[in-house]
């Protein structure tokens, strides 16, 4: 008969599979890639899918045999965002970030080892920068937002982030631990996080991080534009307006007082 310990391990294995396939949207993941990120043997990740599968969490696609996140993971998304979505407080927030700057602003916030974009507003400048879709997640540091959230963690924890992502890192822009421990003093030098030509060529982005009601940084805003719109005292500009909107949420988190859990 299995122990607890068992069946702890067990769920662990498929929330780390439920993580996987929510980080590779909707071309999802097949069977050798998911045992190879994870880790886990062949035979155990087809058992944990295939339980995951007959609850509903995943599906399996009939022509190319990929897994995807299923209908009942949707379903309990929607159910935790009455919960834990800050959209509402959040999106006023992007327009007029957008709107003053006319660049692509963002929100993300943090789950877990990554960074999950939650909102995006587009700007009205003609060349625009599109870098983040809706739901798409990147390793806590990759992107601006994420980096900021990144910066704001103590050092135990940004060192325990890098060295869980690190195996990922090169998939962006071929970037390793080193440049991200770089990239994180600099953020917290500068007092935010400034992405430039890291992930995508030609563009620059700036994030400041924010923190729930017990200091712990949950999420981040940032805006991203091509590089010559982003460059000196216009960068710095758009800098202190994401710190002043950052204050703006933090306030109506402190009203609110959502729980956030660690994940």
């Amino acid at each position: 008969m299995p122990s607890n310990r068992d069946d702890i391990g067990t769920i662990r294995r498929a929330n780390l599979l439920l993580r996987l396939l929510a980080t590779a949207g909707k071309r999802g993941l097949a069977l050798t890639e998911i045992s190879t990120r994870s880790a886990l043997p062949h035979p155990t990740v087809h058992r944990l899918l295939k339980q995951l599968n007959n609850e509903g969490l995943i599906f399996q696609h009939e022509e190319s045999r990929r897994y995807l996140l299923g209908p009942v993971a949707y379903e309990l998304g929607l159910a935790a965002a009455e919960i834990f979505d800050l959209r509402h407080v959040c999106r006023p927030i992007l327009e007029k970030i957008s709107r003053e700057t006319e660049d692509t602003s963002y929100f993300v916030m943090r789950s877990g080892f990554d960074a999950v974009c939650i909102d995006r507003i587009e700007g009205s400048f003609p060349i625009r920068t599109i870098t983040l879709e809706i739901g798409s997640r990147r390793p806590l540091g990759v992107g601006a937002g994420g980096l900021a959230i990144l910066a704001a963690c103590s050092d135990e924890e940004c060192e325990r982030i890098l060295q869980a992502t690190a195996s990922r890192l090169p998939d962006f822009g071929k970037l390793d631990v080193e440049q991200q421990r770089e990239a994180v003093a600099g953020a917290r030098k500068a007092g935010y996080a400034l992405v430039k030509n890291r992930v995508t060529l030609g563009v620059t982005a700036i994030g400041i991080p924010f923190h729930d009601s017990m200091r712990r940084p949950i999420g981040a805003i940032s805006v991203g534009a091509i590089d010559t719109r982003m460059r000196g005292q216009r960068g710095r500009d758009i800098a202190q307006l994401l710190r002043e909107q950052v204050a703006e949420i933090e306030k109506s988190i402190r009203q609110i007082n959502p729980v956030f859990v660690e994940r």
